[in-house]
């Protein structure tokens, strides 16, 4: 772990984790079927081309942070109807894989734990109880809860974290976001939550599946306080502290 993150972990009692390709390999067992998914539904509602479809895809993964938004402001579609249909995912579950050591890291890791994912809570649910992980977590936080004055605000909005500060009642400086999206992390960082980089799956993965790089796995960027290969790397955080008594169900 990098230097001063000793200082930084002090009093730290809530984690928040990422889910796809930080708790499980999404690369290879679901980011292509939701892709191929994404660009089907694109083609069938807006009755355009395949290459159309996917370069809209794209488009607004990278302009808004999730294709789902785009979708919503320039076209009318439904944020229901487009997470239902675009994560039904036949036979998700055999692509799916455990591992023993993960449920074990999870479990003797102190604090409060929440899954924190732009991903629908019918898919999160199936992935958790497939790997054996529902019962390592508190609660998901799921794209469905991530709405603001009647509008989507998934990560990395900052106005979402600042909310989901208040609603936790827990000081940015007692959290801490586990996450494999460097985007995701920056802007957690400027609102004082500690970050690591988790890059397990990084070889086999572009950001979401979707970005045209990958990110520089040599170096860390200054928002990124430490980094990880593996969840058991995270007991080795210091200072992690209790739960508040009256922490509240999500």
């Amino acid at each position: 772990m990098n230097e001063g993150s000793g200082s930084r972990g002090r009093g730290r009692s809530v984690w928040l984790f990422d889910l796809d390709d930080t708790l499980h390999n999404a690369s290879g067992a679901a980011f292509g079927p939701i892709n191929r998914a994404m660009t089907d539904y694109i083609m069938r509602e807006l009755a355009v081309t395949e290459p159309e479809a996917d370069q809209l895809r794209r488009q607004y993964w990278q302009r808004y942070g999730a294709t789902l938004l785009g979708l919503m402001r320039h076209h009318g579609v439904s944020a229901a109807h487009f997470l239902h249909h675009t994560h039904v995912l036949p036979g998700l579950e055999s692509r799916l894989h455990a591992h023993p050591h993960d449920v074990a890291a999870l479990r003797r890791l102190p604090g409060c734990k929440f899954v924190l994912t732009n991903a629908p809570a019918a898919y999160a649910d199936r992935v958790l109880r497939q790997l054996g992980l529902s019962a390592c977590f508190d609660g998901v936080i799921s794209i469905e809860q991530m709405r603001m004055f009647g509008q989507l605000r998934p990560k990395p909005d900052r106005r979402m974290f600042r909310a989901l500060l208040a609603r936790l009642r827990v000081p940015a400086s007692r959290c801490v976001l586990v996450e494999d999206t460097l985007a995701h992390q920056k802007a957690a960082h400027g609102l004082g939550l500690h970050t690591v980089w988790m890059l397990r799956w990084h070889r086999r993965s572009t950001v979401a599946g979707l970005a045209g790089g990958r990110p520089n796995r040599g170096r860390r960027p200054p928002y990124v306080c430490d980094r990880i290969h593996g969840l058991h790397q995270l007991s080795r955080l210091p200072g992690r502290a209790a739960c508040p008594p009256s922490f509240p169900t999500i």
